[in-house]
């Protein structure tokens, strides 16, 4: 780590002397300060740019003109902070530290609104009935078990072209099994719609997330998909459709959840895994490998790069050369190939991508005879993908799995060297227990932030499955992609299928264990960025020539961890909810949070329950104590103030009625204006608002709906 102050040495003979070197003046110190500083400021980069990142993100309107000026000061003040002379008076460094914050802040927040330029598209404004053309480009399952296929260049009838949308996704009926290959032109007649608005108030908003990957419509259909024209033969689609070929090979010879397992490990296609599986894994806490992430990519090069070292090692024994060539940069170009190979086999995708980053550019310090596995590669890999995709700091893929590799980067040297007294037939297992407790203490709390879920057994099921998945699953599968043209692949493919199932079979019996999964409550929008800004602030600031007690640094990142634990327990969760569409109205009691249907807004009510720390099902939870009247017509009283939630015909009718009997309406139906007293939540009204939560004190209820969070920005137009 980088050193806030300079130590001199030198043979001074006498005080005196040293008196007059100080006296002329501290330029060499400062200068060796600097020096110092610039060598390990690499790691602060990503800490400086996610500042200047989640500052674009958090601004309440699309930043104009000014906020871009006020960026270009700032990167200008940055820059003659950063290369102010050195015969400045002794805070000079300091300066140039400030600096550099300010030139990464600065580029954060610019790349964001550039990113944001690139992959600006037309979204679908409204809600649309008919005919849709397009091309596959991509097939995946939906939360609800559905094949979906993602269309570019689609038509879309009595719409102007420059309004469609470049990429819509639609949901195929239930039971569909078969999905036409990328590249095949399709036609069908569905229903469309934007991207919906988050859940309830500061919750994930999926509207973003679809405006960075450029998707402005998702929807369904009902009716059987007509294909239009078959896949082109040649085309950027082409090798997309080699890997679904592979993808279906894989599945047919493995058979089974386990061959969809295998499909999706090495070509990233989960759409031949069952919800069921899914959910599975989640409680097991082995979703994470069902993703093609950094672990899978780190154990292909690692595999790669041993063996070929190996390999290269055996080769001069036998040859007996005199002159040898350095055996480890052969294995790191080797291990860099077989992953950028792996990168295109799983289809790409963000974390994907991310994972490649990460893995070449630990391997090409090794080509730069510098540390593989140090904060600085790890800070490199981090600034590159941040340069390329400012938006993927804000997704749990990300910090969790950078989360993890800093945990590790920094436990993993002083705790191989305390293992080493350990006989070594038990050190390898004693190491891979503690580093994944570690990784697990390391992600854990940014996991149950972004989805309110706890694994309980997760380090177990992690230690069972992942050196199967090392050992097996993840050498094999490129082994058997090799062997295919020569048709030697099935043994290959045996083994890997040996260590699915395996995996398939920890991952039911951890789940089913009793107190496997608990829910906590989902923190407010602070939590996170302290927390995560507190640990790196402990990490990066910690120093062996200075004591933990006299280090600043990580007196304020252990500030920070303390204020974010402290807002994330006394989190209060919405007194009322309800839902974008008007199916669903959930009031806080006693008991837990109480629902006004047992159907209806199934996805949004699962997203409060969960947020609420709640187990319970929909329909359990409907039952309790808090609402009254007929299913079309649910009471509630909060306090003083009446809520009556109508559904279905005749909602217009009954709001008529009891406009000036009760305080607020909230119906599913669009409703004429009323003359009452109360107010008047309907379809067009939510639609505009968004889902709305209220919270209630000792006197009064405050509103706040899903818009006035989320602001003015491009996606939620």
């Amino acid at each position: 780590m980088a050193s806030d102050a300079a130590v001199v040495h030198a043979p001074w003979q006498d005080r005196q002397e040293l008196w007059r070197h100080l006296r002329r003046g501290r330029q060499s110190d400062r200068v060796q300060v600097a020096v110092t500083e610039r060598a390990g400021l690499i790691s602060w980069a990503p800490f400086h740019m996610a500042v200047g990142i989640g500052i674009w993100f958090a601004l309440p309107a699309q930043p104009s003109t000014l906020e871009y000026g006020v960026t270009l000061a700032l990167l200008a003040i940055g820059l003659v902070l950063w290369f102010a002379p050195p015969d400045l008076p002794s805070y000079a460094t300091l300066l140039r530290l400030g600096g550099f914050a300010a030139i990464c802040i600065a580029i954060g927040f610019g790349l964001c609104g550039l990113r944001a330029l690139r992959v600006e598209a037309p979204v679908l404004g409204f809600r649309y009935y008919g005919a849709i053309e397009g091309r596959v480009i991509r097939v995946d399952r939906s939360a609800r078990d559905r094949i979906r296929l993602t269309l570019d260049r689609p038509r879309l009838e009595r719409i102007a072209p420059g309004r469609i949308p470049e990429t819509v996704r639609i949901s195929l009926p239930a039971g569909a099994t078969d999905a036409p290959p990328p590249g095949t032109h399709v036609m069908l007649t569905g229903h469309l719609g934007p991207p919906p608005g988050p859940a309830e108030p500061g919750g994930f908003d999926f509207r973003r997330s679809a405006w960075f990957a450029s998707l402005g419509a998702i929807g369904y259909t009902r009716a059987p998909v007509t294909v239009a024209a078959p896949p082109e033969p040649g085309g950027a689609l082409r090798l997309h459709r080699l890997r679904m070929q592979l993808s279906a090979a894989m599945q047919q010879r493995i058979g089974g959840q386990a061959g969809a397992l295998a499909a999706a490990l090495m070509t990233g296609d989960r759409s031949g895994i069952a919800e069921a599986t899914n959910q599975m894994m989640r409680d097991s806490n082995l979703f994470h490998i069902i993703s093609i992430s950094g672990l899978h990519m780190g154990m292909l090069a690692g595999f790669v790069y041993a063996a070929t070292r190996y390999a290269a090692v055996l080769f001069q024994c036998i040859s007996r050369r005199g002159q040898s060539f350095p055996a480890h940069k052969l294995g790191a170009v080797v291990a860099i190939l077989s992953a950028g190979a792996y990168l295109w086999l799983s289809g790409g995708g963000v974390a994907t991508e991310r994972a490649f980053l990460m893995v070449t550019v630990m391997l090409g310090a090794i080509l730069a005879d510098r540390r593989a596995l140090s904060l600085r590669t790890v800070a490199l890999a981090a600034v590159f993908i941040l340069a390329l995709a400012p938006e993927a700091l804000l997704t749990p893929g990300f910090q969790m799995s950078f989360a993890a590799t800093v945990a590790l980067v920094v436990i993993y040297p002083p705790l191989q060297r305390r293992c080493r007294g350990l006989p070594w037939p038990i050190r390898p297992l004693v190491l891979l227990i503690l580093t994944s407790l570690l990784a697990g203490m390391a992600t854990s709390p940014i996991a149950a932030a972004h989805f309110s879920r706890m694994a309980h057994y997760g380090v177990l099921a992690n230690l069972l499955v992942v050196p199967v998945t090392g050992a097996l699953i993840m050498p094999m599968g490129p082994l058997a992609a090799l062997l295919t043209p020569f048709g030697l692949e099935g043994p290959a493919l045996w083994l890997m299928g040996l260590g699915t199932r395996w995996m398939l079979a920890v991952g039911e019996w951890i789940a089913s264990l009793n107190g496997a999964v608990s829910f906590v409550i989902m923190p407010g929008p602070l939590v996170l960025p302290l927390m995560g800004g507190g640990a790196m602030m402990a990490v990066l600031g910690w120093r062996g020539d200075v004591p933990a007690w006299r280090n600043a640094r990580i007196w304020a990142g252990g500030a920070m961890l303390l204020v974010s634990t402290a807002l994330w327990l006394m989190t209060a969760r919405p007194y009322v909810l309800i839902s974008r569409q008007g199916d669903a109205v959930g009031i806080m009691t006693a008991s837990g949070r109480a629902l006004s249907k047992a159907k209806g807004g199934a996805f949004t009510v699962g997203e409060w329950l969960e947020k609420d720390g709640d187990l319970i099902a929909q329909a359990d939870a409907a039952k309790r104590q808090g609402w009254s009247g007929p299913v079309k017509e649910r009471r509630a009283t909060l306090g003083s103030v009446e809520i009556l939630h109508l559904t279905g015909k005749g909602s217009e009718e009954a709001a008529a009625r009891e406009c000036d009997l009760v305080d607020i309406i909230v119906s599913d139906r669009e409703i004429a204006p009323l003359g009452g007293r109360c107010i008047l939540l309907d379809l067009q009204a939510l639609r505009k608002s968004g889902s709305v939560a209220i919270h209630h004190d000792d006197e009064n209820l405050a509103w706040i709906t899903a818009a006035e969070v989320a602001g003015k920005r491009r996606w939620t137009r």
